[in-house]
């Protein structure tokens, strides 16, 4: 019977991760802008040339040219949580950038709900995980998606920020080996693959090999990053997600690390909540615009 059910289920995951079927893909606006903050729907690039990636592009008012914020969302190796997932839009943190003065884009990668598709940022089983190709995968949807925007006339063509969130926020750091001038700043919210293993809070599939991938990543780095992590996240804890950081450092990544209040019941969604938000805030404003360095007098 178990293998019945198994077989009959086939068919249905199969149609929720198959690439959308369309006689050509374009990219863009889809649709009218609308409330919040001139929301709007987009379809940008993915690694995959038949398949365009859904996104929600959120505005200030006027044409801009606009430093553009870029929110990477999490995943899970989990099929049918993936093809179910809604449209991210992490609205509170979104609302926070627009106010300053970011244009905000929220796409959804390859393999996850609308967009669908084949899911290339799998990391494997999780004794052999391989953290270091997933977390790449993700870097690689995240720049063809920023790569688009900083096409569009209402987008500036530096200072870019990316944030990311756990799986998302790993992909961030793999990212950090980009041109500084187009990307001035990574905030990563929980980063991390592997975390709540076999759905047990504090438990991680080869922690070795996150180590070593976040080392890997941190030799190659040359943007500053900002890692944030609640005091009661139970997929990334503050001490795991500090020798994280320490591994990144370690190898030569510049690292801000920094522990924030907790959060609702899971700190690890906090980037979610209009509390989450509120928490970070001093952190996220002070990564979005750092302080100048003073110049100094030759003696």
């Amino acid at each position: 019977m178990r293998l019945f059910n198994a077989l009959a289920l086939l068919p249905v995951l199969a149609m929720l991760t198959a690439a959308p079927v369309c006689a050509q893909v374009t990219f863009g606006a889809r649709g009218e802008e609308g409330e919040p903050f001139r929301r709007q729907e987009w379809r940008v690039p993915s690694s995959d040339t038949g398949i365009a990636a859904h996104a929600l592009l959120f505005r200030p008012a006027g044409p801009g040219p606009f430093r553009l914020a870029i929110i990477a969302h999490a995943s899970t190796q989990n099929v049918l949580r993936r093809a179910q997932m809604p449209q991210p839009e992490y609205r509170a943190l979104a609302a926070f950038l627009v106010v300053r003065g970011f244009a905000v884009l929220v796409p959804q990668r390859l393999g996850h709900g609308a967009t669908g598709g084949r899911y290339v940022e799998d990391q494997g089983g999780c004794d052999e995980a391989d953290y270091a190709r997933a977390g790449r995968a993700t870097a690689d949807q995240i720049s063809r998606a920023l790569e688009f925007l900083r096409k569009q006339d209402s987008i500036r063509k530096d200072g870019a920020v990316v944030i990311g969130h756990s799986a998302g926020a790993w992909g961030a750091l793999a990212l950090a080996n980009a041109d500084p001038r187009t990307i001035g700043a990574i905030i990563a919210f929980a980063p991390g693959r592997g975390g709540h293993a076999n759905d047990e809070p504090n438990r991680f599939c080869a922690p070795h090999m996150l180590f070593a991938a976040a080392a890997e990543f941190g030799k190659s780095a040359r943007i500053p990053v900002t890692w944030l992590v609640a005091v009661n996240d139970s997929y990334f804890a503050p001490d795991f997600s500090q020798k994280l950081a320490d591994a990144f450092r370690g190898s030569g990544g510049k690292v801000d690390f920094r522990t924030l209040p907790a959060v609702g019941s899971e700190g690890h969604w906090m980037i979610e909540l209009d509390a989450g938000v509120n928490a970070a805030s001093s952190e996220l404003a002070r990564a979005l615009n750092p302080p100048k360095p003073v110049a100094t007098k030759k003696p």
